[in-house]
């Protein structure tokens, strides 16, 4: 669904509800289980570079199924050339939207000249916005932060939406931290720098008519639905991927629609003929597992569904079979939990036989 026609509908039934991309985290099939949860979540693609898409194997960076969509494409780059030539590829393998990283503050994008660093050449990010926009139908949207190192907030955050929405961008995302090139790692530029969901605010205040999207530090769907007020969408990064189940509430929630909620058991019962079908094409059951680690938190027998699951399932042919097995193991510890509950008495003192 083009982010234009996902726009238009917020306005009318509710913001959009979006999966950051997180490297290492939402690939493919990360991206195909998160699916299963909502049928609406607007899902993103790992940062993928643009010497990377241009020159190397398009199928392992670029490749997806067709029922992860909306799924959009972010990439990394500063070039507005390679920018232009790598957002006309993702589009032409069917991507829904492109983004562009001005938001990432490892040393390896800065020292590569994207990514969080780019706060600092906002003319050159809607240099970038400019050509992709020129080379493919699809948006063009930016994610990024409030700033870098020493900047100004007010003043950098302004200008590169200002720069941006003059090339013609369709939708800002922001991380509401800055992120500190020197000092901080990676890690600690998620957690550290303090969140300004009111700098976000502002500049919506500012430029009313510009899709913008919050991101950073959401832990649950109600602190979405309260932060996203006045906004036209909410990105969630870790909470997502470490509690997929809170998805499950997405439609309903955030989209108004009447579809039931999906739990974790539903999802995944869901997703078995898409691990059958990657089974059959050669690819290991613990690369798309270790995706739904978490997909029962705090619910009885989560620890032993992990443990079957991380234990087994890296061992070579692991088969279906695995899962569920884990699925077994956690419906048993359920059952126990049950008769536990069961055997105690209403002052909460187990029964004497």
């Amino acid at each position: 669904m083009p982010l234009e026609n996902i726009e238009n509908d917020a306005k009318t039934r509710g913001s959009v509800f979006a999966v950051a991309p997180m490297m290492d985290w939402t690939d493919r099939h990360c991206r195909m289980f998160h699916r299963q949860f909502s049928a609406r979540a607007l899902l993103y693609t790992e940062m993928v570079t643009t010497g990377a898409v241009i020159h190397g194997d398009r199928e392992k960076l670029l490749g997806f199924s067709a029922g992860e969509h909306p799924v959009a494409c972010q990439l990394g780059g500063s070039d507005p050339r390679e920018l232009a030539d790598a957002a006309k590829i993702a589009e032409d393998r069917g991507y829904d939207e492109i983004n562009l990283n001005v938001g990432c503050p490892s040393d390896r994008v800065q020292s590569g000249r994207f990514g969080a660093c780019l706060m600092l050449e906002p003319e050159l990010v809607a240099e970038g916005v400019a050509a992709m926009k020129a080379a493919v139908r699809v948006p063009v949207t930016v994610k990024c932060r409030i700033g870098v190192d020493e900047q100004d907030p007010e003043e950098a955050l302004d200008r590169l939406a200002d720069r941006v929405v003059e090339a013609g961008v369709d939708a800002l995302w922001v991380h509401a931290r800055k992120a500190w090139l020197q000092g901080l790692s990676p890690k600690e530029n998620r957690d550290i720098p303090p969140l300004d969901y009111g700098r976000v605010h502002r500049l919506k205040a500012r430029l009313p008519g510009l899709f913008i999207g919050i991101n950073g530090g959401i832990a649950t769907l109600d602190e979405a639905m309260a932060v996203m007020q006045g906004l036209d969408g909410v990105m969630l990064g870790r909470a997502a991927y470490h509690d997929p189940a809170l998805m499950g509430e997405v439609d309903r929630r955030i989209y108004g629609e009447t579809t039931a909620d999906v739990s974790p058991r539903a999802a995944i019962e869901a997703y078995v003929p898409y691990i059958e079908a990657e089974l059959a094409r050669g690819t290991r059951l613990s690369h798309i597992t270790r995706h739904m680690l978490g997909a029962f938190a705090a619910v009885p027998g989560a620890r032993l569904f992990r443990r079957i699951l991380t234990v087994e399932g890296v061992k070579p042919g692991a088969g279906i079979e695995v899962l569920f097995a884990a699925l077994t193991a956690l419906d048993e510890a359920a059952a126990r939990a049950a008769e536990h509950a069961d055997a105690r008495p209403a002052g909460g003192a187990v029964a004497q036989a």
